[in-house]
């Protein structure tokens, strides 16, 4: 069976959105990425307790490092390993963020192909649960080395490779080349997860044809859309994939909210949702002016009011109660 992941992303996927994805059949997500050097030297800190924390109905979590020392990234490693809270350690070569790759970490590790070697060899020999890898193409598109590293990471014993088809310089330009992530299908003998471009239970469909993988990685595509891991598992088993309702789609952001709301102190929950707001409602008529209307309360009551009465508004003016995500999917890039 395929296997559905949600990506890490920073600022994005702590656990009550990872519980919504879930739910919908997400079979495996990964948390924020986590700095070796902070858990190692401020494992207490309130940021670092904060990208840790599970929930324990996340049925499969993996743990994602990020860091260019290579004693740091096993000792982070091997504590962490051993905490019984992931099923999985991901050491973090993708990440684009100049402040992360330009310092030699995330998709840096790219351009020192032995340090990448000698990272992976300590963090595989130091971990107790499976060691996966997550990588980008290359730097650029006259430096793309991802078979190369994907080769090592085979020989270093790590357990899986997840591709994202872009270089480092094109951040989220453009459009994923899944040649290569076929390419890297080819040549190794691991599991490997493709990622990239995909909006839509069609794209999912249209890049396992082009690829092979074994599994499917989603990132911007389920932003607001947890909904979309369902629709590729109906593709995939030969159902119509379903779109939810507009109140459906309201219905679970309130679940989010209330959820960060119960968790975070309520100021950081309040400014944090409005980015989740805004994607929930993507491609909703008169979205846009309720966004700009959110991004001014500071009373999380008067914004849950101002939402229900969008949906009140779009179910009494007869028009669709869905959200278009695969129109407004297209313009993503």
């Amino acid at each position: 069976m395929i296997s559905l992941r949600l990506a890490p992303l920073a600022g994005i996927t702590d656990w009550p959105f990872r519980l919504l994805c879930f739910e919908q059949g997400c079979d495996c997500a990964y948390t924020e990425m986590v700095s070796a050097m902070g858990y190692v030297y401020a494992p207490r800190q309130w940021a670092t307790v904060t990208l840790l924390t599970r929930d324990p109905r996340e049925p499969k979590l993996i743990l994602q490092l990020f860091g260019k020392d290579p004693a740091l990234m096993e000792k982070a490693a091997y504590t962490l390993s051993r905490t019984g809270t992931y099923e999985g350690i991901d050491i973090n070569m993708g990440c684009p963020a100049h402040k992360v790759a330009a310092s030699g970490e995330g998709s840096g590790l790219m351009r020192q192909p032995a340090l990448a070697r000698e990272i992976m060899e300590r963090v595989v020999k130091a971990s107790a649960v499976p060691v996966s890898v997550k990588m980008r193409l290359g730097w650029d598109a006259e430096h793309i080395n991802v078979l190369e590293i994907a080769h090592m990471a085979e020989d270093c014993g790590v357990s899986e490779i997840a591709v994202h088809g872009r270089t480092k310089v094109q951040m989220y330009a453009g459009a994923a080349d899944w040649f290569w992530i076929a390419r890297v299908k080819e040549s190794v003998h691991i599991p490997v997860i493709g990622n990239g471009d995909i909006f839509t239970a069609q794209d999912a469909l249209e890049k396992l044809q082009a690829s092979h993988v074994d599994g499917l990685m989603l990132a911007r595509g389920a932003l607001g859309n947890p909904w979309l891991f369902a629709q590729i598992r109906d593709a995939l088993e030969g159902r119509e994939p379903r779109t939810p309702s507009l109140r459906e789609t309201v219905t679970v952001l309130m679940r989010h909210y209330d959820m960060l709301l119960g968790w975070k102190p309520e100021h950081i929950a309040v400014s944090e949702m409005r980015k989740h707001i805004a994607w929930y409602l993507h491609g909703v008529r008169g979205a846009a002016q309720i966004r700009n209307r959110v991004n001014t309360m500071k009373d999380p009551n008067e914004v849950k009011e101002l939402l229900w009465s969008l949906v009140d508004e779009v179910e009494s003016s007869g028009e669709p109660s869905v959200v278009a995500r695969e129109e407004a999917a297209a313009h993503e890039d």
